[in-house]
């Protein structure tokens, strides 16, 4: 595949669900755990752990954790931008940054996901090109079956490997 633009993609799902139920399960410990991540902890720049249900904030620090890994498998990273409304920026494994925008169109409600590549090695960009977007297509329905049906799709048993759902 030449020219192949490996840098960023794109994930786009409808979830009828108000903009801010969408946002909260994004910004808070909560609503992270209850459609992505086995743990959610954010930690302010003065070192206070935020509440369960208190919305992150620029430079929070986060340690997630997921269902179907033990806790060796950790990301540590760092809260890059909020509006608290419908706009969060993350960064991710890799060095990639993640880009959340929830918006109404065509009188639907949009959760967007663009993540962002910036490494010059390609073939470590198509790593997480590929890798990434598996995971994040399985997690945003996975979040659209959450907040519209209440079903969790998530594999929470770690004794079984390689499969699609965690």
């Amino acid at each position: 595949m030449e020219n192949y633009n490996w840098k960023q993609f794109t994930k786009r799902i409808t979830i009828h669900a108000a903009v801010k139920d969408i946002f909260n399960a994004w910004s808070t410990q909560a609503g992270l755990e209850s459609w992505f991540l086995r743990l959610a902890e954010f930690t302010s720049p003065a070192g206070d752990l935020r509440k369960r249900n208190e919305p992150v904030e620029k430079a929070d620090r986060y340690k997630w954790n997921w269902f179907g890994y033990d806790d060796t498998i950790v990301e540590e990273k760092e809260i890059l931008f909020t509006n608290d409304i419908d706009e969060l920026e993350f960064s991710f494994s890799g060095g990639c940054i993640v880009q959340i925008k929830i918006k109404e169109e065509e009188g639907e409600t949009i959760c967007e996901l663009q993540q962002t590549m910036p490494m010059d090695d390609e073939s470590e960009q198509r790593y997480f090109f590929i890798e990434c977007g598996k995971g994040w297509t399985f997690y945003m329905t996975n979040l659209k079956s959450i907040l519209e049906a209440g079903i969790d799709l998530r594999n929470k048993n770690e004794n079984i490997k390689n499969v699609i759902n965690s």
